[in-house]
């Protein structure tokens, strides 16, 4: 079998079979195929596409090439979620304990932000004291005893995804969705959950910009799920504008306690709702997402979903008591208004430039190896519908020092607003279901 075939018989349009592509991964892992020839492949499945046969022979291929988990000595039905980014997607936060106290077990793997989107992992790392890195065996007993353990994931989960990504990454071929589906879904296989439920995020602030272009990459990665025998639902979920209020890392751990205390934002707590039903119905504790909803509402009314956090969170070392007092978490030292020029209704938010914005304060990563501050980062005061006069409060920058990168951050902020003089129609919170 030879490199160069496969890549032919791909540029014609032929499908590979499982043989093929395992050829081509285990190559590409060990370093016997040539990253020009890898390279090839990619770009001619940009042209060319893949089946969903072959999508799924190609994920397998690439979460086999490394450490696999077997959660199987867990009991219950183990429900991973994954979200594809966004800015203030602090969901994860919520939703873990709040199905963990609904009786569906969470065992998860999350990673670190880069770039404009927080990671799950840099957000509960602001919780002082919390470990992120636990054994299998520590790991295993947490989640028996108290329904709820997210570390760090793996540098040896998927790494032919890894090698893969990074040729993308510098060949212009990382807008292909066989690519991009068996990219999220290998990670999510080799961490071994029996059911997976996907937030695919839509809109200014996500990677896919488009609600068609969502659904496709949803629909990939649940042709996957059904193709590989793990089932899997996708939401798609509206990032045109931040969810919540607040984006940087401390700042996103205290909205997701406001709203575990039954508080908070109504966009992140309906999105953080939609997503936890679904994996009740997928956990197999809930008939429907209806009656899985009523569940969630009753243990957060109840504080049952609060006192799971702080369990879980003192599970894993960090302080419980941020549960019942915020002001333990990381706090900046100074905050700087961002005020508004003009009058009008707020019509939007540009997600990606608040983000980028967060990140030039200290709370997010432009490259893998710079430090995260914990405690700096934006809440946003005005929200899409909202009506502001000249000299009212957009939002608030937490900040280190009033300094040039905190004017940059304030000039950025201000004009990801766009303001009219009429209110514009509400953007749907949610575009759909794809199972």
């Amino acid at each position: 079998m030879r490199a160069v075939d496969i890549i032919r018989k791909k540029r014609f349009g032929g499908e590979l079979t499982d043989s093929e592509i395992g050829f081509l991964i285990a190559g590409l892992v060990d370093g016997t195929i040539p990253d020009y020839q890898i390279s090839a492949w990619a770009m001619t499945v940009c042209y060319m596409g893949m089946s969903d046969k072959e999508t799924a022979a190609l994920t397998l291929a690439m979460a086999n090439s490394g450490d696999t988990v077997d959660l199987s000595p867990i009991s219950g039905v183990k429900v991973d979620k994954h979200s594809t980014g966004g800015v203030g997607d602090k969901t994860t936060l919520i939703v873990a304990p709040l199905v963990a106290a609904c009786g569906v077990p969470v065992a998860k793997m999350s990673g670190r932000g880069l770039g404009h989107t927080g990671g799950t992992i840099d957000k509960l790392e602001s919780i002082p004291g919390f470990r992120t890195e636990l054994g299998r065996d520590d790991f295993f007993a947490q989640v028996d005893e108290i329904g709820v353990a997210v570390i760090g994931q793996s540098g040896n989960i998927a790494p032919a995804d890894k090698k893969l990504y990074a040729l993308r990454d510098v060949t212009a071929t990382v807008e292909s969705i066989p690519l991009i589906a068996s990219s999220v879904m290998s990670k999510k296989i080799a961490a071994g959950a029996d059911a997976i439920l996907l937030d695919v995020k839509t809109g200014d602030g996500a990677f896919m910009k488009t609600p068609e272009d969502a659904v496709k990459l949803a629909s990939a990665m649940v042709a996957i799920g059904s193709q590989v025998g793990r089932r899997t639902v996708a939401v798609i979920s509206d990032m045109d504008q931040p969810l919540g209020r607040t984006i940087g890392n401390a700042l996103e751990v205290r909205e997701a306690i406001e709203v575990l205390r039954g508080e908070g934002p109504d966009d992140l707590r309906e999105v953080s709702l939609v997503l936890a039903s679904h994996m009740l119905v997928l956990g197999g504790v809930a008939e429907d997402t209806d009656s899985a909803r009523s569940r969630l509402e009753s243990a957060i009314s109840s504080g049952e979903a609060l006192r799971k956090f702080a369990a879980f969170v003192a599970a894993q070392g960090g302080d419980p008591g941020v549960a019942e007092d915020l002001s333990r978490l990381p706090q900046a030292p100074l905050r700087l208004p961002v005020p508004a020029a003009e009058e009008g209704y707020v019509l939007g938010i540009e997600a990606e430039a608040v983000g980028l914005a967060a990140m030039t304060l200290g709370a997010g990563r432009a490259t893998k190896d710079d430090a995260i501050d914990y405690a700096v980062g934006i809440e946003l005061a005005a929200k899409p519908g909202d009506f502001v006069r000249e000299g009212d409060l957009l939002a608030m920058l937490y900040v280190r020092a009033d300094d040039e990168r905190s004017a940059s951050a304030i000039q950025a902020v201000r004009a990801s607003y766009r303001l009219g003089a009429e209110r514009g129609p509400d953007r749907p919170l949610l575009h759909g279901i794809v199972q």
